[in-house]
C-alpha cells in the first residue's frame, strides 16, 4: 500500500512520530512517503500517489493544524482512507463516523498503524503494547538544518530530538498523556535510541533534545542510554525534561546529568500557588520549585521552567506571586514568554472534567480546538489572558527580558496588591552569560496564536 505520512509540527523538531511511523510501514512492506507541513507545502501529487494518508497528531498544536490538513486531504482525495495516530488520537472525533477506512490510534500506535495501512483492523482507540518502537526512518525527511537550533549566545547547534521512553508514571490531571497512559511508562530500547543518535549525529546534529514526558520515569534506562550516549560521543550535548519531583527524588542523578553534557532542564513547574498545584496533582509545592532551581545550579545546569498560568482558579495574586518567583530566582532569561500566556487546555478525557468545581465554568466540547471551552469566573482574567497573548505574539522577536517588564506592567496594572517586586535573584542566582535554549519557543500545552497557526501548515494552493 501507499501511504503518506504527514507531519504538522512537533516543536519546531525533525518530527519523531513521522520517523518511527515511516520505519514501522516500511518494515511491513508498504511504500512511504512523508511530509512535513511546518516546512514544507503539501504537495497535491503525494496526495494523488497515496493510497492512505497518516496523520501525526502527538501534540495540540499539531492537532490543530492535523485537522486542517485532513479537510484539504478530504476536498483533494474524498475517498483517501485517512488515520489519526499518536497521543491526541483519542482527543478527535472521527472525520466521518461509520466510515471504517478511517481509524485513530492513539499510545503506542505503530503495529495499529500497519495493520491499518494493509487494510485490516487496526484496534482500538488506545493501543499501549511494549517495545513496538522501531528505530525512526529519518531518510525521508527534511534535512535537520530546517528544524529548531541550541542558542547559546551566538552560538548555534543543530538538533535532533530522542525519545528514551514514551508515557508517564504520573498522572498530572491537566495533561493529556495520562488520559492515554493512565500512569504507564513504555521504554524504548537502548539500542534503538543508540542506532537513533548515530543517525542524527551522521546527519549534523551537535545537540539531541529527549522528547520524553520525563526523562527520570525510568532512571536506569535513562542513565544507561546517557553513558552509551557520551561514552560513543562525547561531544554531544543534550535536554531533558524532568518534573521537580523527580528532580528532587533523584538529586544524585542531577551530576552525572551534567558531566554526561546536560545543556538545560525543562521542569513543569505550572504555578507557585500551592493549592492549584493540588487541583493539578503536580506532586510538588512552590517551595519544592525553589528547591528544584537552587539544586540544578549547584551542577551547573539551568532550568527552563513551563507555567500554566491561565486557568478557571488563578487569581491576579496568583500570577504576581509567579512572576516574582521568576524575578527572585534569576528565571527572566529562561522563560520563553509564550509561558506567561499559556491558558488551560482541556483534551477530551481530561482527568480535571471530574472536578466539581470547573463544572460551572465549563462550555461545550469545540471539536475544530479538539478541546472544551470554559470561562474564568471573574471575566477580568479571561480579558488579562486574551491581553498577555496578544503582548507575547506581538513581542515574538524581542528580548525576553523586555517582554517580561511589560508582561509583569500588565499584570499589575490589574491587580490591588501594593508590595514592591522581589530583586532580581533574591533566592538564586544564575550565571551572567548567556542561557542555554531552542530556538522554537512554542511548547505543547500552550494554545496556538493565530499568527503562529498559519504559517506552521503548508497547504496546496488550490484549497
Amino acid at each position: 500500500m501507499r501511504v503518506l505520512v504527514v507531519s504538522t509540527y512537533e516543536l519546531g523538531n525533525q518530527p519523531h512520530s513521522a520517523a518511527t511511523a515511516s520505519a514501522a510501514l516500511l518494515a511491513a512492506g508498504h511504500e512511504v512517503r512523508c511530509a512535513d507541513t511546518s516546512v514544507d507545502p503539501l504537495d497535491p501529487e503525494d496526495l494523488a500517489w497515496a493510497q492512505r494518508v497518516a496523520l501525526s497528531v502527538p501534540m495540540h498544536t499539531a492537532t490543530r493544524l492535523a485537522l486542517r490538513v485532513a479537510s484539504t486531504v478530504r476536498s483533494l482525495g474524498p475517498e483517501l482512507p485517512v488515520c489519526f495516530f499518536g497521543l491526541y488520537a483519542s482527543a478527535i472525533e472521527p472525520l466521518s463516523p461509520g466510515r471504517s477506512s478511517d481509524a485513530r490510534i492513539a499510545g503506542e500506535y505503530e503495529p495499529g498503524l500497519v495493520a491499518w495501512a494493509g487494510g485490516g483492523d487496526p484496534g482500538p482507540l488506545v493501543q499501549l503494547p511494549r517495545e513496538c518502537s522501531p528505530v525512526p526512518e529519518r531518510q525521508l525527511l527534511p534535512e535537520l538544518s530546517r528544524y529548531t537550533r541550541l542558542v547559546l549566545g551566538d552560538d548555534e547547534r543543530l538538533v535532533g530530538s530522542v525519545v528514551a521512553s514514551r508515557g508517564c508514571s504520573h498522572r498530572c490531571r491537566h495533561c493529556p498523556v495520562p488520559v492515554v497512559y493512565s500512569g504507564r511508562v513504555r521504554p524504548v530500547r537502548v539500542p534503538v535510541v543508540l542506532a537513533d543518535v548515530q543517525q542524527l549525529v551522521e546527519a549534523g546534529a551537535t545537540h539531541l533534545s529527549f522528547g520524553d514526558p520525563d526523562f527520570l520515569n525510568v532512571p536506569r534506562h535513562s542513565l544507561r542510554i546517557l553513558s552509551e550516549v557520551h561514552e560513543r560521543h562525547p561531544e554531544l550535548t543534550f535536554d531533558v525534561t524532568v518534573k521537580v519531583e523527580h528532580l528532587l527524588r533523584h538529586r544524585d542523578l542531577l551530576a552525572p546529568l551534567a558531566e554526561a553534557g546536560c545543556s538545560f532542564v525543562v521542569s513543569a513547574f505550572e504555578s507557585v500557588s500551592d493549592p492549584l498545584l493540588r487541583r493539578l496533582d503536580k506532586g510538588h509545592t512552590a517551595a519544592d520549585a525553589s528547591v528544584a532551581v537552587r539544586a540544578l545550579r549547584e551542577h551547573g545546569l539551568e532550568v527552563r521552567p513551563s507555567w500554566l498560568p491561565f486557568t478557571p482558579w488563578t487569581t491576579v495574586a496568583d500570577l504576581v506571586d509567579l512572576l516574582d518567583f521568576v524575578v527572585a530566582h534569576d528565571l527572566v532569561r529562561n522563560v520563553d514568554p509564550v509561558q506567561y500566556s499559556v491558558r488551560l487546555l482541556l483534551p477530551e478525557g481530561s482527568l480535571l472534567l471530574d472536578d466539581a468545581t470547573l463544572g460551572p465554568h465549563l462550555g461545550d466540547f469545540d471539536p475544530e480546538r479538539s478541546a472544551w471551552n470554559w470561562a474564568h469566573p471573574d471575566p477580568a482574567l479571561d480579558r488579562l489572558a486574551d491581553e498577555v497573548a496578544r503582548l507575547v505574539e506581538d513581542r515574538v522577536s524581542s528580548p525576553p527580558e523586555e517582554t517580561f517588564e511589560e508582561v509583569d506592567a500588565l499584570v499589575r496594572s490589574f491587580g490591588t496588591r501594593s508590595a514592591p517586586r522581589p530583586r532580581l535573584g533574591a533566592i538564586s542566582t544564575g550565571p551572567r552569560g548567556p542561557r542555554p535554549r531552542l530556538s522554537e519557543p512554542w511548547f505543547c500545552c500552550s494554545e496556538p496564536t493565530r499568527s503562529q497557526l498559519e504559517p506552521l501548515v503548508r497547504l496546496p494552493a488550490s484549497s
